[in-house]
């Protein structure tokens, strides 16, 4: 009997869904025999069903937000933000496309030209996330299937069931079976995918740790293409503003949103000793009203649990881990029931701490740092191996200039969310935050290759140099 793989909601810890783990070399074997074929398709097609796609998640808009709120525990709201999200990547990746792959002809002496074309790679392989599990590996695939590729995706095995709700919309609106399957499965699966002889490629989501492993596995493979959108030790910087009302909140969507387990999410803010008490009061006022809850629970909460007990007990160590180390507690980490991962939003001051650790705590800890200088303040930023979001506050913009001059990431924000990346343009991060491989509006370059043909209507060709004589 096939074994299994159960997926167990955050907020209750009630059994959601249960399905037999995958064979990978069955759906890599079924993408390679139906990927030619979606290729040939004119890209008209091709973009027309990815439009119905769109509409058959509209009409399922309900019913898949509800298991995404709650198969991750996430508010009902930010479910159907996501949703939302799913069914606009559509029409962005067209645009993309079209502007990222465009077609370009170049005239040339006596009736010659240069063409630009592009080509799919073939079958790649998607991994995804567990923090928004059908909108950042559509946000791969989508692109992927306009490009004339297959693809096999493995959802996280913390959040399978939201993984296959969206395939099932792929298919029902009219992209063949072959051109996308799922494998259902754990670590095991996903590494038996990647390494795969079968896939041209990997498209990833996910931690460092994983994309660091795979970056090594793929060397020996220069001929597959290979995407890593990993996480960051992301940096909001407070310097020179009025308005610390405003502050507040942009630092608190920043860092709590999504229970912390975003990316993008703030991990450290760097505050300008001269207001950092009264930010602090801002702060620490505004993160014990934020409510946090159950997916569905009325009114709404702000945040809802970390994804599961294993990941809450490791936000708290790293908290303790803070502390012994010379961390000064602003607001305590706390979980209110020691079987359930819901957290408190916590603040702890680490400007006391030598050799702050350089990882990613991806749940709702904030490590505040005090500085008294702007360009230490961007040392300061600068001081992690990841690159992929920063965000500055202030109200005076040659610091933004020198700020975004400095600043080592991917995503440099000016008085907005550290989490506020735009679907519309290039999604991505250096260091240990990506491959210089960008996503979102940039995900047509990775899903498919240029092909630069010179070409002529008839053979004109002599050699005019280098000949003995006749």
């Amino acid at each position: 009997m096939p074994a299994t793989l159960q997926s167990f909601e955050p907020a209750t810890g009630a059994l959601l869904w249960e399905e037999a783990v995958g064979d990978v070399d069955v759906e890599v074997a079924a993408a390679r025999a139906g990927w030619a074929a979606w290729a040939a398709q004119p890209l008209t097609y091709r973009v027309e069903t990815l439009r119905r796609f769109a509409n058959t998640v509209r009409g399922r808009a309900d019913a898949l937000a509800g298991t995404i709120a709650r198969e991750t525990g996430k508010p009902l709201w930010e479910a159907k933000n996501e949703v939302d999200s799913v069914v606009a990547k559509v029409d962005i990746s067209v645009s993309a496309y079209a502007e990222r792959t465009a077609q370009r002809r170049m005239e040339q002496p006596m009736g010659a030209r240069v063409a630009v074309r592009h080509k799919p790679h073939g079958v790649l392989a998607v991994l995804g996330p567990y923090n928004f599990p059908a909108h950042l590996p559509n946000g791969h695939i989508v692109p992927a299937l306009i490009a004339g590729n297959a693809v096999v995706f493995k959802p996280s095995e913390k959040t399978p069931a939201s993984g296959a709700m969206l395939v099932e919309c792929y298919h029902a609106a009219g992209v063949p079976e072959a051109c996308v399957r799922l494998v259902i499965g754990g670590p095991a699966e996903g590494k038996a995918l990647a390494e795969h002889p079968g896939i041209d490629g990997l498209l990833f989501t996910g931690s460092a740790r994983t994309g660091l492993a795979l970056n090594r596995a793929f060397a020996g493979t220069p001929e597959k293409i290979l995407a890593l959108e990993m996480g960051g030790n992301n940096p909001i910087v407070v310097w020179d503003t009025p308005d610390l009302s405003a502050a507040a909140a942009i630092v608190a969507q920043s860092a709590f949103t999504s229970a912390g387990q975003r990316c993008t999410a703030a991990r450290r803010l760097i505050v300008q000793d001269t207001v950092y008490e009264a930010l602090m009061t801002e702060l620490t006022t505004l993160a014990g009203r934020l409510i946090v809850g159950a997916p569905h629970d009325e009114p709404q909460p702000f945040m809802g649990p970390v994804i599961d007990n294993s990941a809450a007990d490791t936000l708290q160590n790293a908290f303790v881990t803070l502390l012994t180390r010379g961390g000064r507690p602003i607001r305590h980490l706390e979980r209110p029931d020691p079987d359930k991962p819901f957290l408190s939003p916590a603040l702890i001051d680490v400007t006391a701490v030598a050799d702050r650790p350089d990882v990613e705590l991806f749940g709702p800890i904030l490590q505040v740092i005090r500085m008294s200088d702007f360009d230490e303040a961007i040392a300061e930023a600068n001081r992690t191996r990841y690159g992929l979001a920063a965000s500055l506050i202030s109200q005076t913009p040659k610091l933004f200039d020198r700020f975004w001059s400095g600043v080592r990431a991917g995503v440099v924000n000016w008085n907005k969310p550290t989490n506020g990346a735009p679907s519309n343009a290039p999604f991505g991060g250096i260091g240990w935050s990506g491959n210089h491989r960008p996503s979102a509006f940039y995900a047509a370059d990775y899903c498919a290759y240029p092909v630069t043909s010179n070409e002529s209507d008839a053979a004109r060709a002599s050699i005019g140099i280098g000949l003995k004589d006749a």
